[in-house]
């Protein structure tokens, strides 16, 4: 944490299994550090085997500090809703027990009126048929969780992207959100994207380009765009234009293919499973155009210990200086260090 900034704020979410919810919120720009814990309980300094064992009253949870300055509060509820299903009142996926609940725990009266505000947006959405039942309670004392369960996303990758699938969580996201969010459920950093119709696209793409992103094609390594490129700048879809990758997250693989990273909006990636070829890998595709993009691996370099690699055909690169002549102004923030 940056112990300097004194703006920092915080707040706890509970949201099942509490590696996944560390990841899905240290991912988000803004935020400074997820801490997985525990909180809602009786007993105090209890142990995971404690809570695990649903004895405790606690729910595993986060608690989330970002700065004001760079993302909000419904922002963050905004994060927290499209990675949970709000309508389960015995658990979380293959987690059950009230120890993997739902659960927004407040720290104060305008935080408790956002999230009550922002939970009867969303039953009124229409997004899901059934009621949503997260709990919304005065947040208690947390209770950091132990050391081994801190970064375990970054720290196991491979062990936690095989529990993270095993535990349907990714399937129900993608399949709840597959359409674009409601006007309620909108980001700033979300805008209208599309898949043109067919006839439009092949017109519009190179031949590779539609291979890849249509026909779910690979290009050749080393023989492509972008696999080289060190400009600062974004890459969108060639598709539909929506924001994928930045190259603040970019890092030379050797693969001879584009590799980041992380996502610049992860709301903007989807990901399924691939078994072609006599291998089962992680497709990666966006969620607008559904472009087929390439694959992520877990062995991509520290704190993410992820690689995207992508192919340069599925790609249009934006210059950082030309963000804001090509609408993409909200993202020249991300090089405002390295440009001074």
């Amino acid at each position: 944490m940056n112990k300097e900034n004194n703006k920092l704020d915080k707040a706890t979410f509970a949201g099942g299994c509490f590696w996944c919810t560390e990841s899905d919120f240290e991912k988000v720009e803004g935020v400074v550090e997820a801490i997985s814990g525990y909180i809602g309980g009786s007993k105090p300094d209890p142990t995971y085997q404690e809570v695990s064992a649903g004895g405790t009253g606690h729910a595993e949870a986060v608690q989330v500090v970002y700065d004001p300055s760079k993302i909000t509060y419904r922002q963050l509820l905004d994060v927290f809703w499209r990675n949970v299903d709000p309508t389960d009142p015995g658990g979380q996926f293959v987690d059950r027990g009230s120890q993997y609940r739902s659960a927004i725990f407040y720290h104060n009266d305008n935080q408790k009126r956002e999230a009550e505000a922002s939970k009867e947006e969303l039953g009124r959405s229409g997004r899901f048929d059934k009621p949503i039942v997260t709990e919304i309670v005065e947040a208690t004392k947390f209770y950091p969780a132990e050391d081994y369960h801190q970064d375990y996303y970054r720290n196991h990758p491979l062990r936690y992207r095989y529990y993270r699938y095993g535990s349907g969580r990714d399937q129900f996201l993608n399949s709840t959100w597959e359409e674009p969010e409601t006007a309620v459920m909108k980001s700033a950093a979300d805008k209208t994207y599309s898949r043109p119709a067919d006839e439009v696209l092949q017109k519009k793409l190179t031949p590779l380009q539609y291979r890849v992103t249509q026909q779910d094609g690979t290009e050749p390594p080393f023989q492509n765009e972008f696999w080289d490129n060190k400009k600062e700048g974004i890459y969108v879809d060639v598709v539909s234009g929506e924001p994928l990758f930045s190259s603040t997250d970019k890092f030379e693989s050797g693969t001879g293919w584009p590799s980041f990273t992380r996502p610049l909006e992860k709301g903007h990636i989807v990901e399924k499973t691939d078994r072609s070829f006599l291998m089962v890998r992680t497709e990666v595709r966006s969620r607008y155009a559904d472009s087929h993009l390439g694959h992520v691996f877990p062995d991509g370099p520290p704190p993410m210990g992820l690689r995207y690699c992508i192919n340069s055909a599925s790609l249009r690169f934006v210059p950082r200086e030309e963000l804001e002549d090509s609408g993409y102004g909200e993202y020249r923030r991300l090089f405002e260090v390295t440009a001074n």
